[in-house]
Parts: C-alpha cells; structure tokens; sequence
C-alpha cells in the first residue's frame, strides 16, 4: 500500500515511486518527522527520532519522560505558534484571550482511495480512485477546540505528493487565524542548496541557486498575484546534484497570490521548509462552527538530479492538474494580433490577418485589446465589456462570421479583474475597486484593480463576459491581468477583517474562471498577466497554457523557459513567433515550438522567403507536436551553466523518437562541438532524419554527437530529430 501505519509503532508510512516520508505518534500525541527522501522499505523509523543536544533552557513538556525531547529541536510534522517552538511556524490562531499560543496534538486518522476535492480551490486530481491515496489526520488544540485536518495525497506512479491543511472551529468562539501554511519538511541537516526563480517583467523565472545557510532564507509574494518577481516554486537539493544526479525536493503552491516558500535554520542544524500563503498579508475570521481550506503543496522528490524533478512535475500537472478538453487533445495554432497593431485596427485589417493565416496554415486568429469601448489607448474602458462596432466596421458576430468563413477559428481578450478609471463603470460604481477610506487610490497602467472578493462584482463582470462569448462564435479567451493589488481593501467588509480580502480576491477569479470552464467547456483559455506575472498551477487548474513572457524574443525567452521548465510541462508554455530583431525567423520558431508556439506580428510584411520558412514550421508544429508536448524534457545545456549556448531535447516515453534543439547565443571561435544526448535508449539504434547517419542509443549518450560544423554564429540554431530504425 502508498500508505501505511504500523499501529505497534505508531508509525506512518508514505511510499512514492521514487520517495518514502515517515513520520510518528510521539508521546503526548505530538507528531514527529522523522525522514523524507529515496525510496526505503523499512517502516518503523523510531530510531530515527532527533535527538540531540539541545541548551537546559529549551522548553520541556513535563508530561514526557525524555530528556532529549524539546519542542524548539524536534523536527515536528506541523508545528504551532507558541508552545516551545521558536523557529517558524506553520500554524498560528489568535484566540478568544488575544494570545496566539497554538498546540495541535493528534486525535485520529484515517486512509483511503482516491483524493478530496479543496472547497473552492483548485487542486490536482485523480482520473480514477486508483491513482492515488490520501492520509487524513486529524489534529486538535485542546484549549481553544480548534481543530486541523492534515491532508496528505500519494500519487503512487510518480515521486510526488500533495499536502493541505483544512481548520474548523469546533469551539463556542470566534478565533483569527493568523498562519496556516500548507505544507512543512523538517530536514535533520542544512548541508543543502535552496533553488528559486526570480525576475522581473519581461524576464521572469530566472534562475537562482544559493546554499542554505544558517538564517532564514526564501521567498514570497505580497503584490495579490504570484507575481513576476518571484514563482511559487522552490526546490531544496544536494550541494552535488545537477542535472542528472543527486537528491531534489521540489515544492509548488497551487494558489495565484500572496505566498510564502521559506527555509528556517534549525538549531541543532537542520532546516525547517514551509510553503503556503503568506502570512504577512493574511488574516482570517472564524466563527463557531466555520472552516478554512488552505491551497495545495506538491511536494516531488527525485534521486536523479533536477532533470528527474522536472519530469516528474511535468507528467504529474499534464495527467492531473491540467482539466477539459484541451488538457490531452492538439490545440490550434494561432495568430495573435497585438504586437503587430497594438490596439490600432479595424476588423478589414484582422481579416486580412485572417487570409494571410489560412494561406499559412494557422488555425486561428486572436484579437487582443482594443475591442471594446473607448479603447483606442490603455487609458479607458476596461469594464465597459461593449463591442466597438465602429472599429470592427458592424456588430462582433458579423465580424468573426468573416473571419469562420476564411475557415479560421476566432479568439478574443479580457481583462476581467481590471477597471479604467475612465470608464462608465467607474463612474457608475467607484467603491467597486479596491480601495481604503482616506487613501488615494495607485494607478498602474491607468487602472484600478476590481474588487473580486465582492460576489455582486463577479457577477456583473461575468455577465457581460458570458454575453459576448454565449452569443458569439469565440472558441479561445486570453484572460489578461496587468497590474498588482494595493490599497487592498473592500467597501463591504467590516474592519475586523480587511487582512481577508488579499485571499478573497483570489478565491473571487477562481469562482469567476471555474463558471466559465463550466459554462464553456469546449473553450480554450489562456491565461496572461502582463507575460508570466501569474505563472503558477492555480491558474493551470483553469486555463492549460499560460503566455510565458511578454517578452518574445528568442534569446532572451531562453532564460524564461529554462527556468520555467524547472516545475511547468512545454504544453502550458505560451511561446510566439515575433518581430523581434535578435535572430532570424528560423531560431524564433526553433524556440518558440518549445511551447505552445504560435505567431505575434503582422502577416501582410511576410516576404516569399518569410513565406517559405513560417510553411515549414507550421509542418514542423504538426510533426513534432505529440513528441514536444507528451515527451520528456532534457535540459543539456542550460543559460545558467554557459552564457554561449543553450540546447534541450524531448524523448518519446517509448525512447522510439527525439527532438535535439541547439540555439548558439554568443559564438565560440574554433573550439569543437560534442554533445552527449540524454534519455535515450542504450539498446536501440536512430537515424538522423535530414543525414541519414545511424548511431546507436549508446554511442549518442557516451561519446555525443560532433556538431561542430552546424550553424555556429551569433543567433543561430539547428534541429536534429532521431527516430528508432
């Protein structure tokens, strides 16, 4: 079984494919850590207890009969706030005496099939009860009769686990919660890496690797988004692991605001890793009788280097994150109009677009912002979701029934959660955005932010939404959101609970992006948010591809979608063709088909030989699709290892065929090129598919390949597909 407890010990058992996590009923019904890492078949691992030394004056329970045992040491499986732990915490409530002091003890458990469903949030799931096991414990404080239920997930095929956390208040009066994260490892020793990625717009999840040392060290967001600055994945790793070796731990939130990934130094010298919301930002107010459902952790382990972790996370989210239609079947190969017009068009101009597209082969076109009112600029007319007829030259059914008769699918943008202030919704209902009395409200990007926590809001916006969509024949949704959150406040709660509203505007786009996966199933969205400002698996529980970045130029997009590669398939990647001036068409598609590949530029500037070139890629999306997108990922050459060159390639999961790209950033004068390919089989023998050449499996992975006499300057790159004889 995934899951075991050995009653004798008090022990339980949690096996992955690739990992075993252990921990136990201590004395006083604490729960204790006790190991986490490679695939063991020992269950009782009581021996394995800390215990070492700590100062006289550690806190001591005198119910315990243990000198060794201290709650500011020992390695607790979800400590509290206040009870003789004094590292961080993953639980805190303030109760009805105004102290936060916090001690959930276990009360029962139970295992079973399958894997609950999060009320409200979005979680991976099971296709079939088969697919996974889940462990329920139930934890309370005795004084206060606030209870938790610890969710712990198996996904028995993979090194990958969930965790959650579910808090009810079984007592008489009202408590704050203060923290709740969703997940805590503590580890016995700090001799670790701490992996994260960082950015900005235009060049975000980068990569960082910095050793653990003996502070607390992480990151977080505060903006409402989970931000550009920093992702929602961390990962801890063996000072030794690379790509393809050594011991990785890699944590993901699924939540799309403020959130917290953190590493504690312990004192006998270990770390403490915590992942949850952000409890900087966070509050929340529970009445007798009421629950709160904290976001989803996953938690994967590999024991063959980062390349390992990311397959797993990348198998994991295609199978059972990603939801619908869209999730497993090929998707359209689209034109986005926006870097080509900005919000400078008319419909006769996109139906040119339109033409242009099917005598390429693209499958559908998507017009971007400026459709609506006002919008001739980013100053007004969010919220005031009404065609422009005049720019469209009639009404939008008549205008897309032009484009359907090219034989080309329509798709069509929203910024839902966003509101101009100058807009006639706005003007109507100015206490609708987000805001605090007394306070001027910031701009960013002329706009204010909607305020979603509130139910009479999201049905408004979504009304209009859901008209347009119902009455028209638009088969994809690009859902933007180009701003972050401050002066976070609502007219319609009361003061005693305002830090709610960070969360609550979170749990608001989730219920407005789930009414319209359930209204328009066959819809395809793609979620955006300023590029990759909301790059996280909240959002691909919504929407199955996300616009990586905004920027699109293929050198730069290289960082980006090796560092997003680290946690996120290639299928949810939104990666486009541009005008951008760096390298020639031939290494933007090379690099953009590591995604979902598309075109953003202008199709009426095509010259016969742009022509030629984009006819082969939209083939080469075709023949390459199944193998980019269900594939394995092998990072050979990384941006952070070599400031010269970057190559990856995608293997079958039956190792029959591979896809090898090479992207040359900065030339190497006169010095050999030989890579070793990864993933393949040692037993089989591929043809190079343009050469001809036949080379076995393990010739490929030991001696590599010479390419030394493949396009090598500045901007270049090349393909080299093998397939099995």
């Amino acid at each position: 079984m995934p899951i075991s407890f050995d009653s004798e010990h008090r022990v339980f058992k949690l096996d992955t494919a690739t990992s075993s996590y252990v921990f136990e009923i201590y004395e006083q019904n604490y729960l204790l850590h006790l190991y986490y890492g490679a695939k063991i078949p020992d269950s009782n691992l009581s021996a394995h207890r800390y215990k070492g030394w700590f100062a006289s004056h550690a806190p001591l329970n005198i119910n315990i009969d243990d000198t060794q045992f201290s709650p500011d040491v020992s390695m607790f499986e979800y400590p509290c706030e206040g009870s003789g732990d004094f590292r961080e915490t993953a639980f805190a409530i303030r109760n009805a005496d105004g102290n936060n002091t916090t001690d959930l003890r276990y009360v029962s458990h139970k295992i079973y099939p399958g894997k609950p469903v999060i009320d409200g949030l979005p979680s991976l799931h099971v296709n079939s009860d088969s697919d996974a096991d889940t462990l329920e414990i139930l934890m309370r404080d005795a004084v206060t009769g606030v209870s938790a239920i610890l969710y712990y997930t198996v996904f028995s095929g993979y090194g990958a686990m969930t965790r959650s956390v579910k808090i009810i208040n079984e007592s008489d009066k009202a408590v704050e919660i203060e923290r709740v994260f969703s997940t805590c490892v503590d580890f016995n020793t700090h001799d670790y890496d701490m992996i994260t990625l960082y950015g900005n717009w235009l060049r975000e999840r980068n990569f960082e690797r910095t050793p653990v040392k003996h502070i607390k060290q992480g990151i977080y967001s505060r903006r409402g988004l989970s931000s550009h600055a920093q992702n929602p994945f961390g990962a801890i790793v063996g000072k030794d692991t690379n790509e393809e070796y050594g011991s990785a731990y890699g944590f993901n939130l699924v939540y799309s605001g403020n959130f917290e990934f953190s590493c504690d130094s312990e004192p006998h010298g270990g770390i403490r890793v915590l992942m949850g919301i952000n409890p900087d930002t966070f509050g929340w107010h529970l009445e007798p009788g009421d629950k709160f459902s904290s976001p989803e952790a996953v938690m994967v382990y590999s024991n063959e280097g980062l390349g390992g972790m990311s397959r797993t996370f990348h198998r994991l989210y295609t199978n059972h994150l990603i939801r619908g239609k869209w999730a497993h079947i090929k998707r359209p190969l689209l034109i986005n109009n926006w870097e080509a017009t900005g919000m400078d068009f008319t419909g006769d101009k996109l139906v040119t677009f339109a033409e242009r597209a099917k005598e390429l082969g693209i499958d559908m076109l998507v017009m971007d912002d400026g459709w609506f009112g006002k919008r001739d600029d980013d100053k007004s007319s969010l919220g005031d979701w009404q065609v422009n007829e005049e720019k469209l030259g009639g009404p939008l059914k008549d205008f897309i029934a032009r484009i359907n008769a090219l034989g080309i699918k329509f798709g069509i943008w929203f910024e839902p959660e966003m509101i101009s202030r100058d807009s006639n919704l706005y003007r109507e209902h100015p206490d609708w955005c987000l805001h605090v009395p007394g306070r001027e409200k910031s701009i960013a990007r002329y706009q204010y932010v909607l305020d979603f926590s509130r139910k009479d809001v999201r049905d408004y916006i979504y009304s209009l939404m859901k008209d347009i969509i119902a009455e028209n024949n638009i088969a994809y949704v690009k859902w933007d959101c180009n701003r972050s959150l401050s002066e976070v406040g609502s007219a319609i709660l009361p003061p005693g609970r305002q830090k709610e509203v960070f969360h609550r505007f979170v749990l608001g786009t989730y219920e407005v992006m789930d009414r319209l996966t359930i209204d328009f199933p066959d819809l395809l969205i793609e979620n955006c948010s300023s590029g990759g400002g909301r790059f996280d698996p909240g959002m691909l529980y919504f929407t199955p591809q996300i616009w990586c970045s905004d920027n699109t130029d293929p050198v730069d997009r290289i960082d980006i979608q090796f560092g997003t590669s680290l946690c996120y398939p290639a299928s949810t990647v939104g990666a486009h063709v541009s005008a951008s001036k760096r390298a020639g068409f031939g290494t933007k598609g090379n690099v953009a088909l590591w995604g979902t590949f598309g075109y953003e530029l202008d199709p009426n500037t095509f010259t016969p030989e742009d022509i030629d070139i984009i006819k082969d890629q939209v083939s080469e999306y075709h023949k390459y699709y199944d193998l980019i997108r269900n594939g394995d990922l092998y990072r050979l050459i990384s941006p952070w290892e070599s400031d010269r060159r970057a190559a990856w390639m995608m293997v079958s999961e039956d190792k029959n065929e591979a896809l090898l790209t090479c992207v040359t950033m900065r030339k190497e004068w006169g010095e050999a090129f030989i890579l070793k390919l990864r993933g393949l089989d040692p037993e089989k023998y591929y043809v190079d598919d343009t050469t001809g050449e036949v080379y076995s499996g393990a010739l490929l992975m030991n001696a590599g390949l010479n390419l030394t006499d493949y396009p090598q300057n500045d901007g270049d790159s090349f393909k080299i597909y093998l397939r099995t004889l």
